[in-house]
């Protein structure tokens, strides 16, 4: 829903005036199965709230289109699991834990729950996490459904208006220092001040990068990994610092805010710049966007190491 970012992207790749490259917003009606989408590289803005365009790339990855993020980790992942995933790769994470849902999903029963330990053992829980804690989604985003709780009693007052929401509960860092940081293509990493306490267009303050190189080099360095694990292309990680330790809090992020009037112009240019190079790079490169996929050896011509589009894509390379 963007009105500034995608006419600049646009327009800064189509200004890089690169042979065989131009950019121009993708147009679709009803779509052919198995059909190509014309692209050589799609960048996916809006997916994640029309089912249609996530199906649409699905397929135009499938055909050879390489699609940033790529759709079918990004269906795949949740905000629950990049935890567990980043705990394992060594970046610090705050203690969390997976709740089963307050209410039953609509069309089951307690029946369906019947493997539910009942009672939960709460103590535990609140002694694993500790308070304050938040209580979120274990995927989402936009700060929806999202509560600071201090106490038990103040848990079960909002866990209590959840619904059928399967919700975390990841304990609260006091932090001093908080970024958010841009990375495009696995490997630029863009380290932004970043304040979310502020109403949402004051958020992206004018504080610099942190001063301590160590900490720099820690928030670049575990941005570039949980990214790299990850898959995408493009996307933001958030770090909250105490104790010197920068706890990652938010990293599923794959279509990440770029309008110029809440990341404010230097971040903008930034962003802009960085992902017309990817885009570009991509386009020009022989990377084959079923690589990794399964059922891509089944491709005419193709096999389970490097997969292969049925159909090759057009000569004119459109990002």
């Amino acid at each position: 829903m963007e009105n500034t970012f995608p006419p600049a992207l646009v327009e800064r790749i189509n200004n890089l005036k690169v042979e065989d490259v131009s950019a121009d917003f993708v147009k679709l009606g009803g779509v052919k199965m198995a059909d190509p989408s014309g692209y050589r590289v799609i960048i996916d803005r809006i997916s994640q709230d029309i089912p249609f365009y996530r199906a649409y790339l699905k397929n135009a990855a499938l055909t050879g289109t390489i699609v940033i993020n790529n759709p079918f980790w990004w269906t795949a992942d949740d905000k629950f699991f990049n935890y567990a995933l980043a705990s394992k790769l060594g970046v610090a994470i705050p203690p969390t834990v997976l709740l089963p849902h307050n209410k039953h999903p609509e069309g089951t029963t307690d029946q369906s729950m019947r493997n539910l330990m009942y009672p939960l053992n709460w103590e535990e829980i609140f002694e694993y996490v500790g308070f304050p804690a938040f209580l979120k989604p274990y995927s989402g985003g936009g700060w929806k459904h999202v509560y600071k709780v201090h106490s038990p009693e103040e848990f079960f007052h909002y866990y209590n208006q959840t619904g059928d929401l399967c919700m975390t509960l990841q304990h609260g860092v006091e932090f001093k220092e908080y970024f958010r940081c841009y990375v495009v293509g696995q490997e630029n990493v863009h380290v932004m001040h970043y304040d979310p306490k502020a109403p949402f267009h004051e958020r992206y303050v004018k504080n610099p990068p942190p001063t301590d190189p160590e900490l720099y080099e820690r928030v670049v360095k575990d941005a570039r990994t949980l990214c790299r694990a990850l898959g995408y292309d493009l996307n933001t990680v958030e770090f909250a610092v105490e104790d010197g330790i920068p706890y990652a809090i938010d990293f599923l992020n794959p279509a990440p805010d770029a309008e110029i009037t809440s990341v404010g112009r230097a971040n903008f240019e930034w962003i802009v710049g960085a992902a017309a190079e990817l885009a570009v790079k991509k386009a020009l490169s022989d990377e084959n966007p079923a690589r990794e996929l399964r059922w891509a050896g089944f491709l005419k011509g193709g096999d389970l190491e490097s997969g292969a589009p049925e159909k090759p894509a057009p000569r004119r390379r459109r990002a």
